[in-house]
């Protein structure tokens, strides 16, 4: 028996050290600068040289081709661990979540932050209940604002277009302006928009600059109708239990540090920037300025949207979203943007 054990200490030892622990990483579109600048870096280079014996697999949710509504279910599932990308997409599976972000109700980057904060708790409730995963971190995408491939003056001129939201909320919010929602992904616009398939479309001004949507549109309104289209970051429940407290640690330290924190910090100037690329209004640190039509949004513009969004949009998500959820709203969100659901 003692030479059996000593034979099996001995094959330890040569075995060297434990393999390491390896993290299967869904990222967001990869053609986007949240994902190039902040993502992939954190992911392929910051954190496994941040965790002692952590590697790193690390694709996007586009180069896997995976239904925007399953990226999260699937992590649940434990096909791979830790995945990121709009929390909009996981909506149909969980209502609730649209009170992440709200559109209207953060109008800088501080705003918005704080608007997160206030909802991570809820935000981390429906993740563990609804997908099996933790959240890890909220990032921004910058404000979502509105391309149009048509003549626009004013908020009023929207009234009968067909508009792509960016999220459920937002489509709300449009029909109750007297637009059109109309359901088309992300990838799908630059055709839409060309096609006469939408007028409008929805998005964070840095995207659509990235993707090109300067090319199919005429017409930029920067008042931020589809929110700050957060970005949760999750792990699968069973993966994150089964590391053990100074990983864990390490972990949430980094991510904090290293990738939310930073994001934040460049939100606001980004979508000025942004702005200046897509209509050459000021000086374009992306590369070549364009000439959109950057249509300025009155402060009657802006009252009549939050007006609807307060009254109309809010109560209808709060119905639907069912039981304590807008109170606890209230008592979260609204306390941080001033804003109550009756």
């Amino acid at each position: 028996m003692k030479q059996t054990i000593s034979l099996l200490a001995l094959g330890a030892a040569l075995a060297g050290p434990a393999a390491a622990e390896t993290l299967s990483v869904v990222g967001s579109w990869s053609s986007l600068p949240l994902n190039q600048q902040y993502e992939t870096p954190f992911w392929t280079e910051t954190l496994p040289g941040a965790v002692d014996g952590l590697e790193v697999e690390f694709t996007t949710h586009n180069q896997m081709n995976l239904g925007l509504g399953d990226i999260y279910p699937l992590l649940g599932q434990g096909v791979y661990d830790v995945a990121m990308t709009v929390a909009d997409y996981a909506v149909a599976d969980a209502p609730e979540l649209e009170g992440l972000d709200v559109p209207l109700v953060a109008l800088t980057a501080d705003e918005a932050r704080g608007m997160v904060e206030a909802a991570k708790p809820m935000v981390s409730d429906i993740y563990r209940d609804r997908f099996n995963a933790e959240v890890l971190a909220i990032a921004p995408y910058p404000p979502q604002v509105v391309f149009c491939n048509h003549e626009i003056a004013s908020l009023d001129d929207m009234v009968g277009l067909k508009v792509r939201a960016s999220g459920r909320m937002t489509a709300k919010l449009l029909e109750a302006l007297g637009a059109e929602g109309v359901n088309v992904s992300f990838s799908e616009v630059p055709g839409a928009l060309q096609n006469g398939v939408v007028d409008c479309a929805v998005t964070g001004a840095g995207s659509g600059y990235s993707a090109g949507w300067w090319e199919v549109s005429t017409h930029l309104l920067p008042l931020p109708l589809g929110g700050w289209d957060s970005v949760v970051t999750a792990m699968n429940l069973d993966k994150w239990n089964s590391l053990d407290a100074a990983t864990q640690e390490a972990i949430s330290a980094s991510i904090k540090a290293d990738f939310e924190d930073p994001a934040w910090a460049s939100a606001q100037t980004a979508l000025v920037d942004d702005i200046a690329c897509l209509t050459g209004n000021g000086d374009c640190p992306a590369g070549e300025a364009r000439d959109m039509v950057l249509v300025e949004a009155s402060d009657a513009d802006f009252e009549k949207a939050r007006t609807i969004l307060t009254s109309e949009v809010l109560p209808e998500w709060a119905e639907r979203a069912g039981g304590d959820w807008a109170q606890r709203w209230n008592d979260s969100v609204g306390a941080v943007v001033g804003v109550t659901i009756e």
